[in-house]
């Protein structure tokens, strides 16, 4: 049986970054995000619905998001779900949580609120090692996939 876990996300950080580092120098990002979906109720009237979801980030990109990001920053998540199970060390219960891990993601908007200055929505990092739905889509249908013909090419391209 085939096996998928991919998760993508677009939402607000709904606190700052906690960046820690492991005993080998491995920074480890925690952070939250609030997802929001609207829709309308069997009234007609929109109603709003929020997700809250736990995000880990490791190395690099966990390193990136802590510099850069703070809590209502928008942002573009990919990764996969992990769940963690552990025993509550003073009651002794079992513990659990779902969570994401992250393996990409990008900035969106400028970061900034209530129409302070700020820079663009660009930046971010990807995982290149990662699939992504771009760079594994299907050539369009009616092509065979190959490049076109040299004498189609526009000359003029700068590059």
């Amino acid at each position: 049986m085939a096996n998928f876990n991919k998760v993508y996300l677009i939402g607000n950080l709904t606190r700052d970054p906690e960046l820690r580092v492991t005993p080998k120098g491995t920074a480890i990002c925690q952070f939250g995000m609030a997802v929001n979906r609207q829709f309308k109720d069997e009234s007609g009237a929109l109603r709003d619905d929020t997700t809250f979801v736990d995000i880990e980030a490791w190395g690099k990109q966990g390193e990136t998001i802590s510099k850069y990001c703070t809590k209502g920053r928008p942002l573009f998540v990919e990764g996969r779900l992990k769940f963690d199970q552990w025993e509550d060390k003073t009651s002794g219960q079992k513990r659990s949580k779902l969570k994401v891990v992250l393996e990409g993601f990008q900035f969106l908007g400028s970061g900034q609120r209530d129409g302070a200055p700020g820079g663009g929505g660009g930046g971010g990092e990807f995982d290149q090692s990662a699939p992504s739905p771009e760079r594994h889509a299907p050539p369009p249908r009616g092509t065979s996939g190959k490049p076109p013909a040299a004498e189609n090419l526009d000359e003029d391209v700068p590059f």
